[in-house]
């Protein structure tokens, strides 16, 4: 799915600013036996050693080696055991990005008891680098055109049990994480009003849709995604993931080109939201994403971190140290390389 190296190397880019410091807060992976997608370790580095200085990295729950047996509600937990020792790989070799934290997947609707044995399982497998649960909760009747498909029913925010096990998260420290659509935005907005006491963090701009019946409407609906994500950002406890706009279902297309996107076009489509989301939450509650390999369908690694360099030059360098590197680690509980 992700064997495009051929493409991606029909457009190639000098790096910008090549001395900054990323920390990439978003990206998954999946191992080599999986039947159908090809990112595990060495797929990751060869993406963050293509020129630009990625220190270290937080992985993002995918689906990826779950348990084929035992209890359902700990089959995730094969899931941690696989990054736990893909970080320990990544630890181990010199000039290598390291896997520095790790968010997992459970159902927050569980009992609460049940729901403790999965967090503690998750925390004993990760080796300390457990951070939080992404149990997100994207839903569209018109899903059937997107390329990747809804895992949650309709309503999820609004469902007392989720919002007792986000409610949790917070009370053990941990974060809860999601993404959903754009037509999703308000429930999210309501859903971190009600529970303030957990740190929320956003994906991916909550996906502006623009396939199936939302091809051709970004132009259209972005006076009210701009509205929408400014009621999100009104919450404190929310903090927003800035990347993964080049997914196929975004529908910009440039999957379908005969080349992949540059760093420049990237800019021109997709800055008007990165300006307003920082705008909204300000620096210091923003983290650029690479959401890597699934916007590697669209862009390279070293592209993305360009067009990211491109639109962070608007602001100070205090302000793109926080987006690049500072919020990742603060929000992820992670320490400098080194200390």
């Amino acid at each position: 799915m992700f064997d495009n190296d051929d493409w991606l190397n029909k457009h190639r880019e000098e790096v910008i600013d090549p001395a900054r410091e990323i920390v990439d807060p978003h990206h998954h992976l999946w191992r080599k036996s999986h039947p159908v997608i090809r990112y595990d370790l060495e797929e990751l580095w060869s993406d963050t050693v293509d020129g630009h200085n990625v220190t270290q990295t937080i992985f993002m729950e995918c689906g990826s080696s779950y348990r084929e047996d035992g209890p359902e509600h700990l089959k995730p937990i094969g899931e941690t055991e696989y990054i736990a020792e893909a970080a320990a790989r990544s630890a181990a070799a010199p000039g290598k990005a390291t896997i520095a934290g790790f968010v997992g997947h459970t159902d927050l609707r569980y009992p609460i008891d049940t729901l403790n044995d999965v967090l503690d399982a998750h925390v004993e497998a990760s080796k300390g680098l457990f951070r939080g649960i992404r149990h997100a909760g994207p839903f569209d009747k018109a899903s059937e055109g997107f390329r990747i498909k809804p895992r949650d029913p309709e309503g999820l925010y609004k469902d007392e049990d989720f919002r007792r096990g986000v409610e949790h998260l917070g009370s053990r420290g941990f974060t809860y994480e999601t993404w959903n659509y754009h037509t999703q935005i308000l429930d999210f907005a309501d859903l971190a009003a009600a529970v303030p006491g957990t740190t929320m963090i956003l994906d991916h701009f909550g996906t502006p849709l623009g396939v199936g019946p939302y091809a051709g409407t970004h132009k259209a609906n972005f006076g009210k995604w701009k509205e929408d994500i400014a009621a999100v950002a009104e919450n404190p406890n929310v903090f927003a993931k800035l990347g993964g706009l080049a997914m196929p279902d975004n529908g910009f297309g440039w999957d379908t080109r005969d080349t992949p996107a540059t760093s420049d076009e990237v800019v021109e489509a997709h800055a008007p939201y990165y300006h307003h989301m920082i705008d909204c939450f300000g620096a210091d509650r923003c983290m650029f994403e690479s959401n890597f390999p699934v916007d590697r369908l669209s862009l390279s690694y070293r592209v993305y971190w360009n067009a990211m360099k491109k639109i962070a030059a608007d602001y100070s360098e205090l302000e793109q140290q926080a987006m690049f590197s500072r919020v990742a680690r603060q929000v992820y509980r992670i320490d400098p390389p080194g200390t």
